[in-house]
């Protein structure tokens, strides 16, 4: 384990053998760390806080503090946090609220870009990338391989597929589905996230049927029931649809429209 000497941990820590801690980094008693993770200085790690193998932590982050809300009385909640996850400088990661689940949820694989803000009661995907000062308000759910651009922002209670891509400056206000390119302010649905299908595998028949999709819900003048049955038609027999009817049936803000 290399600690730094003036690196401040709780005996009520639990950091596994090989973790490394920077100077001044402030590990509060509630706070378990896996193997392999490094934190640099001047990082701040606090509250009921589960951290996983082999993330990175750069300096002035602060991870599993309370959440910024005016609701919050101290009560213990958590934040969890899998694997191989980058958090660069400045990054926030609150914990969650006795009003939700009472945790933030954060997968595996993930890259938080410097200013990028986790509020309170997220759940987070894999694969993700929240490019420099993107921010997800309280409550917000993220789908595996959504790439969030600099300054976006997703409103509180929002949800958004998997292979979803916000645009730089984009302020998400409903939810967004699976594969979908949202733009704008506030943010619409622009086309599918076709170079990011294809970089993922997803052959040129299944980004055709997901395009095609696309066209059903967004292009072709049906009502919003209407489109879902004709898509849910579709998806019987093009599985790579299945998800993205599944999102539309359960959301709760409406789509971006």
């Amino acid at each position: 384990m290399a600690i730094d000497p003036r690196a401040v941990i709780s005996p009520g820590a639990s950091l596994a053998a090989d973790v490394e801690v920077g100077a001044f980094t402030v590990i509060g008693p509630d706070v378990v760390i896996g193997a392999g993770t490094v934190i640099g200085p001047h990082v701040v790690v606090a509250g009921h806080t589960r951290i996983g193998a082999g993330n990175r932590i750069f300096q002035f982050a602060s991870i599993g503090d309370a959440p910024q809300d005016k609701k919050y009385k101290g009560e213990t909640t958590r934040l969890e946090i899998g694997d191989r996850n980058v958090f660069r400088e400045f990054t926030t990661v609150n914990r969650g609220t006795t009003h939700d689940k009472g945790v933030t949820r954060i997968g595996s694989d993930n890259l938080f870009m410097a200013y990028t803000h986790v509020a309170h009661d997220c759940v987070v995907g894999n694969h993700i990338v929240m490019a420099n000062v993107a921010t997800l308000g309280g409550h917000v759910e993220v789908g595996d391989h959504v790439i969030m651009g600099g300054m976006s922002g997703v409103h509180q209670f929002c949800r958004i597929g998997a292979h979803a891509f916000i645009a730089n400056n984009a302020a998400v206000t409903r939810d967004v589905p699976p594969y979908i390119m949202a733009v704008g302010q506030p943010a619409e649905p622009h086309s599918v996230n076709a170079t990011g299908l294809s970089r993922r595998g997803f052959s040129s028949v299944q980004v055709r049927n997901i395009k095609n999709a696309y066209r059903t819900l967004y292009r072709s003048d049906l009502k919003l029931a209407d489109a879902v049955e004709r898509l849910r038609e579709s998806a019987a027999t093009q599985p790579e649809l299945v998800p993205f009817v599944d999102f539309l049936g359960h959301s709760t803000r409406s789509l971006v429209r």
